[in-house]
C-alpha cells in the first residue's frame, strides 16, 4: 500500500506531483512527473514548487511538457480502509486470565518490554487448599534462549 508522498520543501505539507532530479555531469535539472518510488537523490515537489523552482547560473532546466496531476485518490481510500481495520482489530484483545498456568514463562514479559519480567502475582489457593502453580515455576521451552550468550575464548 502506498501512502501519498509530500513535497520535500520545508514547511510545505501539500502532496507531491513532480520529481526533481539533477544530472550533475551535464549541469541539468529535470522536473518530471512524480516517480513511482522515492529515490535517494531525487526530490518530490508539489505543483506550486515545481513551477517556481529555479536552477543555478549556468545550469539548464528541463521541464516535462505534460502538466502535473495529483496522485490517484484510490490510494487514499485504501489507506483509510486499512486504518479502520487496524482500529477494529486492536479492540478485540483476548483475555488470558482464565487460561491454565501451563505456559512456558514467555507470557511473564510485559507487553512492549522484551526480557523485563513482570512481578509474580500472588498465587491464590485452589479449591482443595493446595497452592496453585504460577507461570514462574513453569520450565522454559527447550531450545529457547535469550539473545545474549557467552562465547568461548578464541584462544582455547
Amino acid at each position: 500500500m502506498k501512502l501519498p508522498r509530500q513535497c520535500c520543501r520545508p514547511g510545505c505539507a501539500r502532496s507531491a506531483v513532480a520529481t526533481l532530479t539533477f544530472v550533475y555531469s551535464e549541469s541539468t535539472a529535470v522536473i518530471g512527473p512524480l516517480a513511482s518510488s522515492a529515490e535517494p537523490h531525487s526530490w518530490d515537489l508539489c505543483d506550486d514548487h515545481a513551477r517556481r523552482i529555479t536552477v543555478p547560473r549556468g545550469w539548464e532546466m528541463l521541464r516535462s511538457e505534460r502538466g502535473f496531476s495529483a496522485p490517484v485518490a484510490e490510494d487514499y481510500e485504501l489507506t483509510a480502509l486499512a486504518e479502520a481495520v487496524r482500529e477494529v482489530g486492536g479492540a478485540g484483545r483476548v483475555d488470558t486470565s482464565q487460561w491454565p498456568d501451563v505456559f512456558d514463562g514467555s507470557d511473564d514479559v510485559a507487553p512492549g518490554r522484551r526480557g523485563s519480567p513482570r512481578p509474580a502475582p500472588e498465587s491464590p489457593a485452589a479449591e482443595d487448599g493446595a497452592p496453585r502453580r504460577s507461570s514462574q515455576s513453569a520450565r522454559p521451552r527447550p531450545g529457547r534462549r535469550g539473545h545474549l550468550r557467552v562465547l568461548p575464548d578464541p584462544t582455547d
